[in-house]
């Protein structure tokens, strides 16, 4: 990165160390913090409408939207999250790349399904073969959202259920009592109502989200792990900056990110529920009328 690195093997020291925390792949590393941030940031609300969709499916009165909607949290929370996030993006990518192949390549009289092999017209690869790496990582970083949300949503989908049945019935009977229709009581009264009940649930969702952003590495995905890995092993001369096994010390520091994120987490959340908890009929809005008194 600097004028001063440019021959590894004159450096001593700090400017050794310097230099190599300054190098390209260290560029990268710390990167990747920001990839699974922007993860976190993506997926939360995408999640958040996979799951109140799939919880307003499974309350309709119409059987078919209620048959979809819990089957949907029901298929995706028996299967192991990482069995789901090895299967559902090469089932995903495949079913893309075959879409766009009907549509593009109608004449091609090749099987798609070829044994083992799957292949589709050149024409049809998503992203095009001959597209920047860029696009290549920006894919890959978009089917990895996509499957942590309709993992993730399918959990903050059992969460939301519990929440709206939850809300006193007496509200909405009551909300019902003065005319409201049945789109302005869920509107108006079992959707406000109903986040006090579920913060408890999606808090731990949060928390268990952060934990898992590690899957990336799993996804193909150069995150965190990945960069910890590869920079903390073993490296010989044949490299720029030879170093013993430093993945300890790599490790530790995702450790500490880990850790921070947990903590910031549990401030925001602790001040968010004090904050919706006020004038509710629950130990948090009783103990704040008392303290109030």
């Amino acid at each position: 990165m600097f004028a001063s690195c440019a021959d590894p093997n004159s450096l001593e020291g700090l400017s050794w160390l310097l230099c190599y925390l300054t190098s390209g792949s260290h560029i990268a590393f710390y990167w990747s913090f920001v990839t699974v941030l922007v993860l976190l940031a993506v997926t939360a609300p995408a999640a958040l409408a996979f799951g109140f969709a799939g919880a307003v499916a499974a309350r309709s009165p119409l059987w078919p939207l209620s048959v979809a909607g819990r089957t949907y949290t029901a298929m995706v929370r028996g299967v192991p999250d990482i069995v789901f996030f090895l299967f559902f993006v090469i089932a995903l990518d495949q079913g893309i790349e075959w879409v766009v192949h009907q549509v593009r390549c109608p004449d091609w009289t090749e099987p798609v399904r070829q044994g083992l092999e799957f292949r589709v017209c050149p024409a049809a690869k998503v992203p095009p073969g001959n597209a920047p790496q860029i696009w290549h990582q920006i894919y890959g970083f978009a089917l990895a959202v996509a499957t942590f949300a309709i993992v993730f949503g399918a959990f903050v989908s059992n969460v939301l259920t519990g929440a709206m049945n939850a809300v006193p019935k007496a509200q909405l009977e009551t909300a019902e009592s003065y005319g409201m229709s049945h789109g302005q009581v869920f509107r108006r009264i079992l959707v406000p109502q109903m986040w006090i009940y579920a913060l408890p649930g999606l808090s731990n969702l949060w928390m268990i989200l952060i934990k898992a952003t590690p899957l990336l590495f799993l996804l193909g995905v150069q995150d965190i792990v990945y960069w910890a890995r590869e920079l903390g092993g073993t490296k010989t001369s044949l490299y720029a900056y030879p170093h013993p096994d430093w993945r300890l010390y790599y490790f530790l520091a995702l450790l500490v990110f880990y850790l921070g994120m947990t903590r910031i987490s549990e401030i925001v959340l602790g001040r968010l529920t004090r904050r919706l908890s006020f004038g509710q009929a629950t130990a948090g809005g009783e103990a704040q009328r008392k303290a109030a008194t």
